[in-house]
């Protein structure tokens, strides 16, 4: 018996495979040609058209896309210079820009606060208008600089006052700017009026406060009473000091007391006028 011939076998099976092959694509490009000519007959594009008209399209359209890559980049690489410059540019107008914005903001600020004192400027003829010019650094008294002094009349002992109140008296005088002493100040003593009935007393300086000494026993005091100032050496009477917030009210004592939030804000002072007496 003859042994088995595997390697005739394989030739053979590969003949045929591509016998088979071959005969596939015959009947594959009859097809088409069939296709095709039926395609002619009726005026239509057969499919070898359309299949060459897609590849065309496709291979146009990668080389547009690839070219457009090309002139963007090229265009960006170009522009950087010019965009630095414009960056550049408007940063210099951003910060001209908050400059002027600043500038408004204080002439606003500046234009508010004229408004305000210009009543006190009417109601004192004689006084004299001054800008709060620096406070005392570390706050070690309770004083602020003006930028008026004796060249402008100014005196020691003038009383000071804003829109909402008396802020002070001067202190010492320079040819061109005077010291205030706040009514904060330890060294501060007002004589003083309650509005309501009239009751007198001396207000005096406690660093945040102002505290209203020596008021008798009889006085019905009570929280939210409006204190003035009295006739003085630096004030007339009738000028609000502040209002009563708390009474310290001790009846073994001969008199009582009672604590003012000050009228004026006096943390927060622009312009004042000083009174001349």
């Amino acid at each position: 018996m003859r042994p088995p011939d595997y390697f005739g076998d394989l030739l053979v099976y590969q003949d045929e495979r591509k016998l088979f092959t071959l005969i596939g694509i015959i009947v594959a490009a009859a097809v088409l040609l069939l296709l095709q000519i039926n395609a002619a007959r009726s005026g239509e594009p057969g499919p070898l058209v359309w299949a060459g008209s897609t590849v065309v399209a496709f291979v146009e359209e990668l080389t547009s896309a690839v070219v457009g890559g090309v002139r963007d980049a090229g265009g960006t690489v170009l522009s950087v210079p010019q965009l630095g410059r414009e960056n550049s540019t408007l940063r210099s107008e951003n910060g001209r820009l908050q400059s002027e914005n600043a500038r408004l903001q204080e002439l606003l600020a500046a234009s508010a606060s004229q408004a305000a004192i210009a009543p006190v400027v009417d109601e004192y003829p004689n006084g004299v208008e001054a800008r709060v010019i620096g406070f005392p650094p570390e706050n070690e008294s309770r004083t602020v600089t003006i930028d008026r002094g004796s060249r402008a009349g100014i005196k020691p002992d003038d009383g000071v006052v804003a829109p909402s109140g008396v802020v002070g008296r001067i202190a010492e005088v320079g040819p061109f700017s005077s010291t205030v002493l706040l009514i904060t100040d330890y060294t501060s003593r007002i004589p003083a009026i309650v509005e309501r009935g009239r009751w007198w007393g001396i207000a005096q300086g406690n660093l945040t406060s102002v505290r209203m000494q020596y008021v008798s026993q009889d006085a019905n005091l009570r929280t939210g009473d409006v204190v003035v100032t009295g006739n003085g050496r630096s004030f007339n009477s009738g000028i609000p000091i502040g209002t009563i917030v708390a009474v310290d009210r001790n009846d073994a004592a001969l008199y009582q007391t009672a604590v003012l939030r000050p009228a004026v804000a006096l943390g927060a002072l622009d312009r004042v006028v000083v009174l001349s007496k």
